[in-house]
């Protein structure tokens, strides 16, 4: 939902009223996940994606349909036999889409919603997409840290939901929830999608180095907060460093503590330390390892600077358990030697890393594509 935000609010503002498709659950190797949309507009224009193309065809038909009608609907889409380019997803997924008319009347309160998300304050969009009783589908309600904003039909179904959207929203996953027709957490009958806005993740990039701003761009790219953090004035500025989003002049560790200790890491938060000089890397990587609330910490050197660091960090007294978080010599092995190439790589071992991958070339695999993706339907 965030990438048509724009569009969305565009036609919101000007009331005219627009279809939204949401996918809110994926099977076997679909290939959008949950929380990918696509608007049909009041002028017969599609904006976004449920599924980089196999489906798209239908599902504007079906916008188009309840543009006109207002009735919500959630709609299957498999391989068909007959034809799976026509309707069908041809790498043999399956995707839920949930489509809904948006407007100011059925929808006031995507205003303050949208104004949430460019804050980068946390907020969860949550409908019901399925139900026994029609009348409860399309019910929403907006989740902040303040509490429920809104009613999903009782005081049952809303703490049920409640506490389980809180959770999605701390890592910012969004996802559909299965409950009994009355919010009963062992019943089947309802399902609700929870569009979860968290803050971006964060990328931390240590040391004011060519190198770091071609990963400063490439984070940037795959949609982190990115910091560019060095001691030295002198390099660590914001023209060296434009895909950066800040750039901060002051000893590493010092400032990774600071954000320690304002609880600003999260388990998104990745750690790119490029810095290879002992002086910077031993402080540095004493308080990265030592993080429990991190993804991934890795630290650029040769093989060389390598083993020295991991001896220097021994004697500093970390753990075996400890070292083993960190990714050193950084990235994956792509043969990469500019600082662009260097960059891919390291993103190439973070996605990897996030997702569960191999890291090796799909044809040499028979493992899904999509990891991470959800079991398939019984």
């Amino acid at each position: 939902m965030r990438e048509v935000m724009p569009a969305l609010l565009d036609w919101w503002r000007a009331g005219e009223p627009v279809a939204m498709a949401t996918v809110v659950a994926t099977f076997r190797s679909a290939p959008r996940p949950p929380g990918a949309a696509m608007l049909v507009g009041p002028d017969g224009s599609a904006v976004g994606s449920v599924s980089g193309g196999c489906v798209e065809g239908a599902v504007f038909e079906l916008g188009q349909e309840v543009l006109a009608s207002g009735v919500p609907t959630l709609q299957r889409y498999g391989v068909s036999d007959d034809d799976a380019f026509a309707v069908g997803l041809t790498c043999g997924g399956i995707l839920d889409v949930y489509v809904e008319r948006v407007d100011q009347q059925s929808f006031p309160e995507l205003g303050a919603l949208a104004d949430d998300v460019d804050a980068g304050r946390p907020v969860a969009l949550i409908a019901i997409v399925d139900h026994p009783d029609p009348t409860y589908v399309g019910r929403r309600a907006v989740l902040r840290d303040a509490g429920l904003v809104g009613s999903l039909g009782s005081r049952r179904i809303d703490d049920a939901v409640r506490d389980d959207a809180l959770g999605l929203l701390a890592t910012g996953t969004s996802g559909t929830l299965t409950y009994g027709p009355d919010g009963e957490r062992r019943g089947e009958g309802m399902r609700v999608f929870v569009w979860a806005f968290a803050p971006k993740p964060r990328m931390l990039v240590f040391g004011a180095i060519d190198f770091a701003a071609a990963v400063a761009r490439v984070g940037g790219f795959l949609g982190h907060h990115v910091t560019v953090c060095d001691a030295r004035p002198v390099f660590a500025t914001t023209s060296r460093f434009p895909g950066a989003d800040e750039v901060v002049v002051t000893w590493p560790h010092k400032y990774l503590r600071a954000e320690q200790e304002a609880g600003r890491l999260d388990a998104r938060t990745v750690i790119c330390v490029l810095t290879h000089d002992p002086k910077f890397d031993v402080p540095l990587l004493e308080v990265a390892l030592r993080l429990p609330e991190v993804g991934y910490v890795g630290a650029m050197g040769s093989r060389r600077t390598h083993d020295d660091r991991m001896a220097r960090l021994r004697e500093a007294g970390l753990t075996d358990a400890e070292l083993d978080r960190l990714h050193s010599p950084i990235g994956l092995d792509l043969g990469a030697r500019t600082p662009e190439e260097t960059a891919i790589s390291i993103a190439a071992e973070i996605v990897a890393g996030r997702w569960g991958g191999s890291g090796q070339p799909l044809n040499g695999t028979s493992s899904r594509i999509h990891h991470g993706s959800t079991p398939d339907p019984v």
